[in-house]
Order: structure tokens, then C-alpha cells, then sequence
């Protein structure tokens, strides 16, 4: 009895398969097609070393290792009994098998091989020298849970796969439980393991148009260690990609088939090396064919168990994000301006294993400084905070004056909101203390969270910073020379935050669209500039029931942000009578308006509808703007009837209140300028809706201005008759506490309920 086996990733050699290509040059010819490049160049004389990058390497084995394989039908003139094929090597199997031809099996390999060279920020080590037994044990004693097996090589022989970080971490903690050796591999990601379910997700849906034939051969599954059953092909191919390689166990279940001869058809000897270990070390196994199929049934079913699977508060989103900024839950609290996001709910956050934003903008220097001062006191044990940097178009300096004091006072972490584009102030944040580590990469003092809503925003924080900034800044000897220079080696964020139906700033998204778009957008951002950390991509905006949390959890946020359900709280920086309103709105109780910061522009918020006229005033007085060219255009009545209900004083006097507040250039521009004049006019009355509502004016109430979005109204209605139905209950930790629990009880559930259907 014989078996062909067929070698994986990390086979390839610049030289394999000389001869070869002359030899089936119909077939070269049509993989050059598929593939746009000659793969027989890449094969022998690697031009550009590309070889050993995964999206070139699966290819080429898999050509070269079918173009071996013909060549032993040709020499022998016989199949082989079985066949099997190590992780990459099993295409080639089902090749053989003839489960497909060699153009569908090469246009799969290359759609696995780009999808899982995007696999970025994982890595996987060899573990030499203990069993499995042992090496369960290692895992469970050392609560190493991010950690998954990815290959069980042979007896002694165990792969690895997690985020990077983990993968070194764990060296010594194998080495010092007896391994003789721990072998750190040269790969890009965390390879069959959890961490490529988006790179599953995304073959089985390529994988879809294509149709596989009967089997002429048995081939032996990696998954599974047994024969590949025909109804099962395409699923247990896909499901490869995040499976343990059952290599060892495989050669077992042949060896007790009675094949007595394993020929490794394509390039090296690793496969006949570890054949060799296998053969000496272990005993065949037996598994009659009733067995098999009992075997089989009971894997898939344990595979979909969620017995010893469950998801946990803690353990929802992405481990390396929550280690890189000290949380114990993947949940932050996004700013909200003017405070409202107070130095109180900061505190509780960081006190709870999350992270809050202080709601910076709007806020005099001197109050920022004070909340800055606070914050380090009560947060001195190193747990997480962070404030917010918002956009002021009008006002760069402003933006300049922040980032002062946010390098002054050691602020780490920042949310960058509202940007339109990347700004000098934002470059100088990111950069200043830049510094490469012991292994010359360069990591950045200042991190910073986005906030995105719009892909050309997304495209320019996934970049390095603008060349033109870095340069002016480096000539006002604002940053440091190898500053300038390191800045073209990171992104200008460590994580972006997808912004849908939020409170406040908007651009009317739709979360199903943005979060699959910005994650595709990182991944390719990630392959062009070959960073060496990854990018975390959150959600925020509609996020206010565990099941909206869970949502955004399945559709690959890697974090969630809320915002409006902490505004209805007691740590909140707003009035009581504010908060009195929020705790009655539903989720059709929001409207948009203007956005006063942005009023020119025509930018949107979405504010509080019920109980208030705000909104409608805002689109009258944005109408009035895009109408009239001054306001003395504006007939005297509609004039008369502004003055009298939405300023509550004269147009006249509402002017000598700007002059008194915006610098002599703005005035002066204002004067030229008609138009500009009207719109400042306009916008006083955005910040004294906002000052009414802030300090709970009762005389006014129908002029608040509140950032809200229907999340809150559906926390609402979710928390109705229970302690939290009264916003006096409502502490922003306990909230996201509940939130996070009740996600994962719901994820559980509904997991659950699926597997059974």
C-alpha cells in the first residue's frame, strides 16, 4: 500500500522544480495566466524574493507540487493508494484525488495565500520535545488560552499559533517544562488557529462558485486525521484554514491501513522526515470503517459544542487591543464635548478595566488642564484613560494649544474626532517621542484612537503621515530630526473607531457597511505599508443593548465605543434636567441638525428631537444660510421672529457678543465678507443652545441642544423596570459592565441555538 504526500509552507526553495516546467508547458502557461506572473521565474530565480511572502508561496507549491506529481504518474504508471497533504500540501491531495483540475485548485490556493498573508500580527513556534499530554498540561497549568495548536507535526513535534507577543511569551514557560527546543517561525500570522475566522469567512464565500467532483482516491483530512467524506469537501477544506493539522495522527490511521510506503512527491524532505519520527515513535492505528464514521459525526458535533467555549465579558474582543492598553474589558466610552464626558466617568471607567474619553472640546485650557491634573491623581495605578482631540477648522490653534498640554502632562492616549483630514497639530502629537525598540521597530510614545466615518478619512490615518507636514514641522524645529525620518514606518493611528448613527457628528452611516469596508480597507492598508503591528478596528454609534454589542462583535469589531447611553447618567457633565429629558426617549425620538462647529459645511449631528425645537430651528437658520447672502437679505419679519424666539435678543447685540469672543482677523473677515457674517451670527446661537441645556436654563428648555442617538432610546427601553429605568442608578461602570456580561450571555445563547438548528 502506498501513500503520495504532499509537503506545506515552508517546503519552497528557489530552485524547486527545474525541469518540470519544460516538461508541462500547457499547464505553466494557463497557471501564468491565473496568477499574472511566470511562475517558473518565481520558481527558479526568485527575482524579487518573493518566494518565502505566503501569497506567492502557496501558489508555487501548490504548481510545483502537481507538476511533481504528473510527473510520477508518468514514471510509474500507478496511483497511489491514499494521499494526503500537509496544511497547503492537502490541495494537491484533493488535485490528485481528482476533486478538482489544476486551474481550480491554483485559483484556490491563491485566494487562500492573499487572504492569509493579511492575517497580520500572529506568529507561530515549533514546540520540540513534548508530548501532547505534557503539552496540554503547559497550557491549562499556565492559563495560555490564546493560544492554539496548529500542527501536530509528530510525537514530539507541536505548532503554535497566537498573537505574536503570546508566541514569545510562552518560550520560557515551555522551555523550563522540559522542551528541547522552541522554534519561533518565520510567518506573518497566526496560522490554523481562531485568529484567521475572518480569512475563513471570507474563502467560503470565493469558495462557493466552485464545484468539486467525486474523489478517485482516499485523502486523508487534516482536520480529521480520516479519509475526506464527498459531502463534506468544500466545508472541511474551508474549515481547514482555522484547524489543527492532525499530521501525526494522519500517518498513524495510514500505518494502520497497512500502507507500509510514504513518498513525499514535491520539494525537500521535511514530510519524509517527519514520516520517519512518526514511524519510529508511535503505533499505528486501528479504526474500523464504523468506527470512522462514528469518529467523524462526534468531531463535527463537538466542533459546533459550545460546551467549554463560552464567551465571557472578558473575553470579547480583541485580546492584543485590550493588552496594549491595560483593559479587562473590550469597551470604551467615547467623548462627548464640552465635558459631558466628565472627569468623574473617566475615572470610573479606567477604575472598571475600561477606558473613557474626556469630552475635551469646548473646554477652556485652564478647566482641561485641571481635568487632566485630576484624572492622573485618581488613575495612578496604571490603569487606562484617555481625552479627546477634536477637529477645529476655524481655529488650528486651538488644536496646536491642546496638543501643548497633552505633551506636557504625558497624555498617552487620544480620540481623534471630527477630522477631515490629517493636521499638523495630530502629526505632532503622533510622532513626538517616537523610538525604535531593541529590535528596531519603531514604536510610538502617543497613541490615537479615530474616530471614522468616511473612507478617504480612514485612507489617510491608515497612512503614514503626510510628507509635506513632517517636513514643515521638522523645519520649525518642532519635531526631532529621526522623528521626521521614523514617521514614514508607522500609520498615523494605532486603532480606528467606525462611527454609525452616533450622537453628535455623523455622516448618517450604516454600520453593516462601514465596519466590513474599514476592516478590508485595514487589511490593505497593512499589505501596502508592511507594518509591524496591526490595527484594531472598533464600533461605535447604535451600540445600547448587549444585542447591538453582539452585532458588532459577529460583524469583526475588534472593540465597541458607547456614547450617548453614558450621557443619561450620574457621572455625566450635563444638567439634571437634561438627563430628566434622556431617560424618556424612544428610538424615534432623535433628529439631525447642523453641526455648529462645521456650520458652513453643511455637517450634520444628530441631536435630541423629543420635548425640544432645536432641531427644527437649527435646518431653519442652515436654510436661511444657503439662501441669503447676508442678513440683511433676510426679510424683517423672519428677522424680527429669529430675534424674539430662537436669540431671545437683538441681532445687533448677538454680534457685539462674537466680537467680544472671536479674535480681530475673524471679525475682520466677518466685516469683508457678508456671508461670513451671517454664519457667525448663526452659529452663537448653536453655543447658547448648548450653554442652555448644559446648565438646565428652565425658561428655555425647548432651545436644548443635546448630541444624541437612538442607542440611548433603545437602552431605554431595554432597562425599563429594573434599577436602571431611573438615570440616578445609572453609573457609566456598571452599565458597561451589564453590557458586556448580558453580550456574551446573549452570544452564547444564540450560538447555541444555531449549532442545534
Amino acid at each position: 500500500m502506498i501513500a503520495y504526500l504532499f509537503p506545506g509552507q515552508g517546503a519552497q526553495a528557489k530552485g524547486m522544480g527545474v525541469g518540470l516546467f519544460d516538461e508541462f508547458q500547457e499547464l505553466v502557461a494557463k497557471a501564468d495566466a491565473i496568477l499574472g506572473y511566470s511562475i517558473k521565474k518565481l520558481c527558479l530565480e526568485d527575482p524579487a524574493n518573493q518566494l518565502g511572502q505566503t501569497d506567492f508561496t502557496q501558489p508555487a507549491l501548490f504548481v510545483v507540487n502537481a507538476l511533481s506529481y504528473l510527473n510520477k504518474l508518468k514514471e510509474t504508471g500507478r496511483k497511489p493508494d491514499y494521499v494526503a497533504g500537509h496544511s497547503l500540501g492537502e490541495y494537491n491531495a484533493l488535485f490528485a484525488a481528482e476533486a478538482f483540475d489544476f486551474e481550480t485548485g491554483l485559483k484556490l490556493v491563491k485566494k487562500r495565500g492573499e487572504l492569509m498573508v493579511k492575517a497580520t500580527g500572529g506568529g507561530m513556534a515549533a514546540v520540540i520535545g513534548l508530548n501532547e499530554e505534557v503539552f496540554r498540561e503547559v497550557i491549562e497549568k499556565n492559563n495560555l488560552r490564546e493560544i492554539d495548536v496548529a500542527n501536530f507535526n509528530s510525537p514530539s513535534q507541536i505548532v503554535i499559533s497566537g498573537p505574536k507577543d503570546m508566541i514569545e511569551q510562552a518560550q520560557p514557560i515551555f522551555e523550563d517544562a522540559g522542551a528541547t527546543n522552541y522554534v519561533i517561525l518565520n510567518v506573518s500570522g497566526a496560522f490554523h488557529s481562531r485568529y484567521l475566522e475572518d480569512a475563513r469567512q471570507r474563502f467560503e464565500a470565493y469558495a462557493s462558485q466552485f464545484e468539486f467532483s467525486k474523489l478517485k482516491i482516499p485523502v486523508i483530512s487534516n482536520i480529521y486525521a480520516r479519509p475526506y467524506r464527498q459531502q463534506d469537501v468544500r466545508s472541511t477544506l474551508i474549515n481547514q484554514i482555522v484547524s489543527p493539522v492532525k499530521w501525526s495522527e494522519s500517518i498513524r490511521y495510514l500505518m494502520g491501513k497497512n500502507v507500509t510506503q510514504f513518498i513525499q512527491v514535491g520539494p525537500g524532505k521535511v514530510i519524509t522526515g517527519l514520516v520517519n519520527a512518526i514511524q519510529r515513535d508511535a503505533e499505528p492505528l486501528i479504526v474500523r470503517e464504523d468506527e470512522e464514521r462514528s469518529e467523524q459525526v462526534q468531531e463535527v458535533k463537538s466542533k459546533n459544542s459550545i460546551s467549554g467555549q463560552r464567551f465571557t465579558a472578558e473575553s470579547l474582543g480583541h485580546s492584543e487591543f485590550k493588552k496594549y492598553y491595560g483593559l479587562k474589558y473590550a469597551y470604551l466610552m467615547g467623548s462627548m464635548y464640552k465635558g459631558i464626558s466628565s472627569k468623574e466617568m473617566v475615572v470610573k471607567a479606567g477604575k472598571a478595566g475600561m477606558m473613557g474619553f474626556f469630552g475635551a472640546g469646548g473646554v477652556k485650557i485652564g478647566a482641561l488642564e485641571e481635568a487632566i491634573k485630576y484624572i492622573q491623581q485618581e488613575l495612578n495605578q496604571g490603569e487606562a484613560y484617555g481625552m479627546n482631540l477634536i477637529h477645529v477648522p476655524d481655529h488650528l490653534e486651538i488644536e496646536n494649544n491642546i496638543v501643548d498640554l497633552y505633551i506636557k502632562y504625558g497624555v498617552r492616549t487620544i480620540e481623534a474626532s471630527a477630522f477631515m483630514s490629517i493636521t499638523p497639530s495630530l502629526v505632532r502629537y503622533r510622532l513626538k517621542g517616537l523610538k525604535r525598540n531593541e529590535k528596531g521597530i519603531v514604536t510610538p510614545q502617543n497613541r490615537i484612537i479615530a474616530k471614522v466615518s468616511r473612507p478617504e478619512v480612514v485612507e489617510a490615518f491608515l497612512s503614514p503621515a503626510p510628507q509635506n507636514i513632517v517636513n514643515k514641522l521638522l523645519e520649525e524645529n518642532r519635531i526631532s530630526r529621526d522623528e521626521a525620518r521614523m514617521a514614514m514606518e508607522i500609520p498615523m493611528v494605532d486603532d480606528l473607531c467606525v462611527e454609525a448613527d452616533s450622537g453628535g457628528h455623523t455622516d448618517h452611516a450604516v454600520a453593516y457597511v462601514l465596519v466590513p469596508l474599514m476592516l478590508k480597507m485595514r487589511d490593505e492598508a497593512l499589505l501596502k505599508y508592511k507594518y509591524n503591528k496591526s490595527i484594531r478596528v472598533g464600533a461605535a454609534g447604535g451600540i445600547g443593548t448587549p444585542q447591538a454589542a453582539a452585532a458588532a462583535f459577529i460583524l469583526g469589531a475588534d472593540f465597541i465605543m458607547t456614547g450617548s447611553i453614558n450621557q443619561c447618567t450620574v457621572e455625566a457633565g450635563t444638567s439634571d434636567d437634561v438627563k430628566d429629558l434622556l431617560q424618556q426617549l424612544n428610538i424615534q425620538d432623535t433628529d439631525y441638525a447642523p453641526a455648529g462647529d462645521m456650520f458652513e459645511m453643511g455637517a450634520k449631528i444628530q441631536v435630541m428631537k423629543k420635548g425640544v425645537f432645536f432641531p427644527a430651528r437649527a435646518n431653519k437658520l442652515y436654510d436661511l444660510y444657503r439662501n441669503y447672502n447676508s442678513i440683511d437679505e433676510i426679510d424683517s419679519g423672519t428677522k424680527k421672529y429669529i430675534e424674539e424666539k430662537y436669540f431671545k435678543k437683538s441681532i445687533e447685540q448677538v454680534y457685539e457678543d462674537i466680537k467680544a469672543y472671536y479674535p480681530a482677523e475673524i471679525i475682520e473677515k466677518a466685516e469683508r465678507i457678508p456671508k461670513r457674517k451671517m454664519a457667525l451670527i448663526f452659529r452663537w446661537y448653536f453655543t447658547y443652545s448648548t450653554r442652555l441645556a448644559m446648565n438646565g436654563d428652565k425658561h428655555s428648555k425647548v432651545d436644548y441642544q443635546v448630541h444624541c442617538g437612538p442607542a440611548l432610546g433603545a437602552f431605554n427601553q431595554w432597562v425599563k423596570g429594573t434599577v436602571f429605568e431611573n438615570w440616578k442608578n445609572r453609573h457609566v461602570d456598571e452599565i458597561g459592565q451589564k453590557i458586556m456580561v448580558e453580550t456574551a450571555e446573549y452570544l452564547n445563547e444564540r450560538y447555541k441555538a444555531l449549532t442545534i438548528m
